[in-house]
């Protein structure tokens, strides 16, 4: 009866719902700073935006619609790369055209058009119990995911010569990122909005790296980097009324601040 009671509590839900985010961001962005993947975090992030405006035209569940244009231009890219393809100019074309098109799409459906702040900058304090457990399934399957793959990810990731050599395809490994990448993005977009998701992406992980000796305790503190910052955001914003998704990332950068003049001053 008392966990009721407190899933009743807006920050309450809030709070998990944070945290849930940031067990997803944090191995997973322990790979994005690993492979200098962070514009391809904005790409599939600013696609999500015409996967809200197509789900709310369609009438369908705004996650199914995230997950699936997310997934779509995730592996589109990744195609275009394992072809040789300028990935930097691969990604510039697609998140601005996908952001373009996004914005356009959401111009022609009015519940797209009222909510759209919510979706580019995130509505943690909106989030329902519905949207709760789908961030946490989400979530523990992006984890799951990884863990299941986390030797061929970590060897492709070092060095894709030796990856092929021990029998791993690299390629795979790449299109599992993407498939984890894309997922996270739909599970993200309520908390901290399209605009947010790569910098809980890469800020907790940078600041992990400063303190990890391993890339498994890197990825852990990647999270719980994530989710402290989840709190103090949202302290933040109670205390000083400020936006809830700002208040987290900007927490997070005071978090990799600090880190790194500790690491400076050790060094």
């Amino acid at each position: 009866m008392g966990t009721i009671i407190m899933l009743d509590d807006f920050l309450f839900r809030a709070l998990l719902a944070g945290v849930g985010v940031a067990l997803a961001t944090g191995p997973l962005g322990a790979f994005v700073v690993w492979r200098r993947m962070a514009y391809f975090g904005d790409s599939t992030a600013h696609a999500a935006i015409l996967g809200v405006a197509l789900a709310l035209a369609l009438d369908l569940p705004i996650g199914l619609g995230t997950l699936v244009v997310s997934l779509g231009v995730a592996v589109a890219v990744a195609t275009l790369a394992a072809r040789g393809w300028a990935m930097d100019t691969t990604l510039g074309v697609l998140a601005h055209s996908a952001l373009a098109f996004g914005l356009l799409a959401a111009s022609f459906v009015p519940e797209a058009r009222t909510d759209l702040s919510a979706y580019l900058f995130g509505d943690i304090l909106a989030v329902s119990r519905t949207d709760l457990a789908f961030i946490w399934l989400g979530a523990l399957a992006v984890v799951a995911l990884l863990v299941w793959r986390w030797s061929a990810l970590l060897t492709a990731t070092l060095n894709e010569d030796l990856a092929a050599a021990s029998g791993i395809n690299p390629d795979r490994e790449r299109l599992v990122l993407t498939l984890a990448l894309a997922l996270t993005v739909a599970v993200a977009l309520k908390v901290v909005g399209a605009l947010l998701i790569a910098a809980m992406l890469i800020i907790p992980a940078a600041a992990a790296r400063g303190l990890a000796r391993s890339p498994e305790a890197m990825a852990v503190l990647a999270s719980v980097v994530g989710a402290a910052a989840v709190a103090g955001g949202l302290g933040l914003s109670l205390h000083m009324d400020t936006p809830a998704g700002p208040s987290i990332v900007a927490v997070a950068a005071v978090a990799f601040a600090l880190v790194a003049g500790l690491s400076r001053r050790r060094g």
